[in-house]
């Protein structure tokens, strides 16, 4: 670990505050757009136009990189999501903040894609899980730190964006002043996605209604609790608590996915979250229960991504998971994009309560096609399975595949120890 932190110390401060950033803009944009009166289906469609940035930005920022450099797309990008945030409390308008949310999501994609592959080139392949751990600790670790920052202004005014502006304008400066230097970037091969489906019906499905409750609950979270009444602060300790419980739930969860059916665990994920949704639906909303319920949710609904990633690559081959990653990423995507505009209008039509409705909905699809699965096809034994890939839905390609190719290399490990011991 302490060799993982002095070879990459740079690029986990820096991306401890891209991530405080990020997580501050995105509940407080919730938070800003009912004062400024924007309907929730309009505040929807300007969360959901994260992810549509979010997505171009993953397939463009890699030919970015290749044509001018690590640190020159990485500048320009961080330049762009600094000055981005500053013209939110300036245009005040729907179509300008959803143009903004799409610049500003390509451009973390873009960042993002340039970090993580400085990471992995910082990272050897035997500390590479640890990195990632690591990684995956700052991001979650920032969102929550993010939260707590919401009370040091008024968010109908303008310095609660400035704080992020400046934040993200500082987190630049550890990584291009860093002695590391930047590595070349690899091009990855692809995947088409039905041949990605015909391999792993349930990883294919699963990351796309992944995707959807991911988005709620980064873009809508905010929306719900300040409709729900609740004052900026509460609003960020309930966002805050959906992270945590994220952050916490993360290691118990791949520790038992190594040692059972993913599938049980991806069902029983999904039934527990979705009976945390419905105490959501059912019970009063006042701030003890939805800061529980949140928690839960989040604690639940984060560890499916990665097990879902982990699930897939126990049926592919070790040559096809880089590009079976990008196509991961895709699907994971396209449900992040439908999922705030379908719960808005959901929202819409029924009030708040549509928040915690929808996400069940998604739950209850995800748990029942599951156990379908489970009747179509019998479970790998524990010796081909592999080794649990801490990753999170706000991570490139990049960081995925280099999770594959780190969690083959401890299954080899494991054989070479199991044929020792034979011998």
């Amino acid at each position: 670990m302490i060799a993982v932190l002095g070879s990459a110390w740079a690029l986990f401060l820096g991306m401890g505050l891209l991530m405080v950033g990020n997580g501050m803009q995105g509940t407080l944009l919730g938070v800003r757009g009912e004062i400024e009166g924007f309907s929730t289906f309009s505040l929807s469609l300007v969360m959901s136009a994260y992810f549509l940035g979010f997505l171009g930005g993953s397939r463009m920022a890699p030919e970015m990189i290749r044509r001018v450099g690590h640190v020159r797309v990485f500048a320009a990008l961080a330049s762009f999501i600094s000055a981005v945030l500053i013209l939110f409390p300036s245009i005040t308008e729907p179509w300008a903040w959803i143009a903004l949310r799409i610049v500003i999501g390509f451009c973390f994609s873009g960042v993002y894609v340039t970090a993580e592959s400085w990471l992995n080139n910082a990272t050897t392949s035997e500390n590479r899980g640890q990195a990632l751990s690591v990684y995956m600790i700052v991001q979650m670790s920032g969102i929550v730190a993010a939260q707590a920052l919401l009370v040091t202004g008024d968010p109908s005014g303008f310095i609660l964006f400035v704080i992020p502006s400046v934040l993200v304008s500082m987190s630049f400066a550890p990584i291009l002043l860093s002695i590391t230097p930047t590595p070349p970037f690899q091009k990855t091969k692809s995947m088409s996605l039905v041949r990605l489906f015909h391999l792993s019906p349930l990883g294919c499905v699963g990351m796309f209604l992944s995707g959807g409750m991911y988005a709620a609950q980064v873009s809508m979270a905010a929306v719900y609790a300040t409709q729900a009444g609740f004052r900026v602060a509460e609003v960020g300790t309930f966002v805050g608590a959906i992270f945590l419980g994220g952050l916490l739930f993360q290691y118990p969860v791949g520790w038992i996915s190594d040692r059972i059916d993913r599938r049980v665990l991806i069902l029983s994920c999904s039934v527990v979250g979705a009976f945390a949704c419905l105490a959501g639906v059912l019970l009063p909303a006042t701030l003890t229960v939805v800061v529980s319920v949140g928690f839960v949710m989040g604690g639940m609904i984060n560890p499916l991504y990665a097990l879902l990633v982990s699930y897939t690559n126990d049926y592919l081959e070790y040559e096809d998971m880089a590009a079976a990653s990008g196509g991961l990423v895709f699907i994971n995507g396209m449900g992040a994009i439908l999922g705030p505009i379908a719960i808005g209008a959901m929202m819409t039509r029924i009030g708040p309560e549509g928040f915690w409705l929808f996400v069940m909905v998604l739950l209850v699809l995800l748990a029942a096609y599951a156990a379908y699965r489970m009747t179509r096809r019998a479970a790998p034994s524990a010796s081909e399975t592999g080794a649990y890939v801490a990753v999170t839905p706000s991570v490139s390609r990049y960081s995925i595949a280099a999770g594959q190719e780190w969690a083959e290399r401890q299954d080899d490990k494991t054989d070479e120890k199991l044929v020792e011991k034979e011998e």
